[in-house]
């Protein structure tokens, strides 16, 4: 265990080089959500070869550091783990030089001659050269990343030779296997968007039970749902949070964008089964607010809409509410999900399957 590696701000002194290698990967698929998932692989990844975890940013206009929306402290229980911007300053130039940065990437052999492009496009460019890395070289393999090949990895690549394992994108499959969601509990938010969530809790619905709701339905969303019953399948994007792999149930168009007449329904449904009068609403467009209002009127229910800067802050008050109904097809909704099975399995519910 590197003790001292998730400390910022010793010497380089105090930096010990793990001669087991290191991992780092591009978080550069998708939103939030789908990062976090090849996140969570890539941690199992690094586990399974006994490499040192280099904790990639978060990718969002800018790169984001992992400490701004997570304590190291927790994922470093699990296993052996560096902020990179403190790898790169501290590590990186003794151990890591320019001339041994070399990009890995999976390829087909027929594809093999395009190479990675570790760095063309963007997040890619951003990323990197955020960190300030450039390669001189490519590195193309055929690997999977389960027990299946792990011997073949610790062989063919020994930190010996390479003691940086740098992807272009994060080696995990997405959604997040099975077996994987149990890292979730070590995903602890940092204190600021702990304490600005609890403020907002206090300051409008103190003491009070609560439905939280995500709505996920902007534009790129409704064009990612409109043709999803013509591929008749119960696995898309993060649905196996909802649905088996081997259900006879498919994705349909009420479960990845709900109508205004399935949402109103259920959320009725559970105002009347709880008798709460608080209703939370997340969303990334639209909020529905007056439609809520106006059907659950006899009810006297209260319906409150953040719409913060960090939309992690709308992520730790669903996580924290009595009943939670979020969207099957959505990643953002399925880290509240498993965040709220490790934090005492609370209720949770989805548009079109409940």
């Amino acid at each position: 265990m590197i003790v001292n590696q998730v400390n910022s701000g010793e010497q380089d002194e105090k930096y010990e080089w793990d001669k087991n290698g290191y991992i780092i990967f591009c978080l550069c698929m998708g939103r939030f959500g789908n990062q976090v998932d090849h996140l969570l692989g890539g941690l199992a990844f690094a586990k399974m070869l006994g490499r040192t975890l280099i904790l990639p940013p978060f990718r969002t206009y800018r790169n984001v550091h992992f400490d701004e929306y997570f304590k190291v402290e927790e994922i470093a229980k699990y296993h052996k783990v560096i902020l990179a911007d403190e790898f790169m300053e501290h590590l990186a130039p003794k151990y890591w030089p320019e001339k041994q940065r070399y990009g890995f990437c999976y390829l087909p052999k027929s594809d093999e001659k395009l190479g990675c492009r570790m760095k063309s496009g963007s997040p890619f460019g951003p990323f990197w050269d955020g960190l300030k890395v450039d390669f001189v070289k490519d590195i193309v393999y055929q690997l999977s990343y389960g027990e299946e090949s792990k011997l073949q990895w610790l062989k063919r690549y020994k930190p010996s030779k390479y003691p940086v394992l740098a992807y272009r994108g994060s080696p995990a499959a997405f959604p997040i296997r099975r077996e994987h969601q149990f890292l979730q509990k070590y995903l602890v938010f940092s204190d600021k968007i702990v304490t600005e969530s609890e403020k907002y809790i206090n300051e409008n619905f103190p003491k009070e039970n609560f439905i939280g709701i995500h709505l996920r339905n902007n534009v790129d969303w409704a064009n990612a749902c409109k043709d999803v019953e013509k591929l008749k399948t119960p696995a898309y994007m993060a649905s196996p949070q909802c649905l088996d792999g081997d259900s006879q149930n498919i994705v349909t168009n009420n479960m990845c964008f709900p109508d205004d007449k399935e949402i109103l329904r259920l959320v009725k449904s559970i105002v009347l089964k709880t008798k709460y009068k608080v209703v939370f609403v997340a969303t990334d467009k639209r909020n529905m607010k007056a439609e809520l209002e106006e059907h659950l009127q006899s009810e006297n229910v209260r319906i409150y809409h953040w719409d913060p800067w960090n939309p992690l802050y709308d992520l730790a008050v669903l996580i924290k509410s009595d009943y939670f109904i979020g969207n099957c097809v959505s990643s953002f909704t399925s880290f509240a999900t498993r965040a709220r099975k490790y934090a005492g399995d609370r209720p949770t519910l989805f548009w079109g399957v409940n």
